[in-house]
């Protein structure tokens, strides 16, 4: 499909055209896919044109109306599938993380969540044939927690694992990191994000999966108290739908860390429950618990997904990376 310019769209003339472009809605997807307050926010226009600005860019995107299922099934076709590096984990994923979703993982510090990261970050970089998505990757770090040196001990690994010699000096350079600094960096950040993928759609590594360790850190530092968990919901909730577009538009795997917190009052069950309550609950398209086992051993339980059943896998988190135990 021939690409539109934003000026070809009903009601857009050179000056709105700019304002979008400035604000990060570089192309007519993403004018297609965003709000009317959104978009009248960004252009300082009515939300009565922001919303025929969006009816046109739909209609010119053809997104946004009704399929039927088959076409639906034909266009879930072009979803791709990123492999852990675990046989076990891949199969209870359906065959790997999906792109275009948000897969949460949650667990107490030390369970894996920043290993499994760090191992996506370079899986992804793989060709298709050896389970990845030939792209880079972008990591949003809360918690400074990203270590090039754990991703030079994974791509050895992966020379040992594939009997070829990887390079990773050249892993390191299609990972692009940016520390967030409080809440409304992070969120601001997703922005940057779009515009970099923007950059590198054409290129031979188009960005494949966006990493955010962890979404929730900073929400809970500075969001303290019941008085402010309204207003923490609302942007956790304007942060993740930022970051499903992100999935959307650029067919990317979103991968997010969650940190948990102890219910003492639970006497039966695991008192371990994710940060973020609902709102992050109904948005994660699949949520995965991990927990400690013995060693190096991981337990990863695949809690809420759309189409797979609650189940479990083990995986050991090794000096190579991630192993099948």
């Amino acid at each position: 499909m021939a690409e539109v310019l934003l000026e070809e769209l009903d009601h857009v003339g050179p000056a709105t055209a700019q304002k979008l472009m400035d604000a990060g809605f570089t192309t007519v997807e993403a004018i297609a896919v965003s709000s009317p307050a959104e978009l009248a926010t960004a252009a300082d226009i009515g939300e009565s044109t922001a919303a025929k600005i969006i009816l046109a860019a739909r209609q010119s995107a053809d997104i946004g109306g009704f399929e039927t299922g088959d076409v639906v099934m034909e266009r879930r076709k072009l979803v791709g599938k990123l492999s852990t590096g675990c046989v076990e984990f891949n199969e209870m994923m359906g065959g790997g993380i999906d792109t275009q979703a948000i897969t949460e993982m949650y667990g107490e510090f030390g369970s894996g969540k920043t290993q499994v990261a760090h191992q996506l970050a370079v899986n992804v970089q793989l060709p298709k044939e050896q389970g990845g998505l030939d792209g880079s990757v972008i990591i949003i770090d809360t918690e400074n927690t990203f270590r090039p040196e754990r991703i030079k001990q994974m791509v050895e690994g992966l020379s040992e694992k594939y009997g070829q010699e990887y390079d990773y000096e050249e892993f390191l350079k299609h990972i692009h990191v940016a520390r967030a600094f409080n809440s409304n960096h992070q969120i601001l950040l997703v922005d940057s994000a779009m515009e970099l993928a923007n950059e590198l759609k054409n290129s031979d590594k188009p960005v494949r999966l966006i990493i955010v360790d962890s979404l929730t850190a900073h929400f809970r530092a500075e969001y303290i108290g019941r008085g402010t968990l309204a207003d923490r919901q609302q942007k956790l909730n304007k942060h993740l739908h930022g970051l499903q577009r992100f999935g959307d538009l650029f067919n990317a795997c979103v991968v997010v860390t969650n940190q948990v917190m102890a219910k003492p009052d639970a006497f039966f069950g695991d008192p371990t429950k994710p940060i973020g309550g609902h709102i992050v609950g109904h948005t994660a398209t699949f949520r995965l618990y991990l927990r400690k086992s013995k060693g190096d051993k991981r337990i990863v339980r695949l809690v809420d997904s759309p189409n797979l059943p609650d189940a479990e896998a083990i995986i050991s988190v090794t000096t190579a990376g991630l192993r099948d135990p």
